[in-house]
């Protein structure tokens, strides 16, 4: 699926009724709630003896990626930009893949 599908299909499905300053609010809480659950799956995982659902994961990844679509559409920006910032940020900060020093050393 083309990133601007999803986040047309996701607008399509928020409440049209709220201040813009409220869905900021709205997506900002969403995804720390559904990123929440994500933990949730895992630390039940690793510490309670569930079983890892990785089924149960990727549906709870749905719902982040929901919340940054919202968030990001909230904000005037398309995932596509957000992922871009993404890249050129990690290849400055890793030009040369992950180190243990470079990610001590940051400054």
């Amino acid at each position: 699926m083309q990133t601007d599908h999803f986040t047309k299909d996701v607008i399509r499905t928020v409440n049209k009724t709220l201040e813009p300053n409220e869905h900021i609010t709205n997506a900002a809480l969403g995804l720390t709630g559904e990123a929440g659950e994500v933990a949730e799956i895992v630390k039940k995982a690793m510490f309670q003896g569930h079983s890892l659902n990785r089924d149960k994961i990727a549906e709870e990844l749905g719902d982040v990626m929901f919340y940054v679509a919202y968030m990001a559409d909230t904000i005037g920006m398309t995932l596509d930009q957000i992922m871009s910032q993404n890249v050129t940020k990690r290849r400055n900060r890793y030009p040369d893949g992950f180190s243990v020093q470079k990610s001590v050393n940051r400054g």
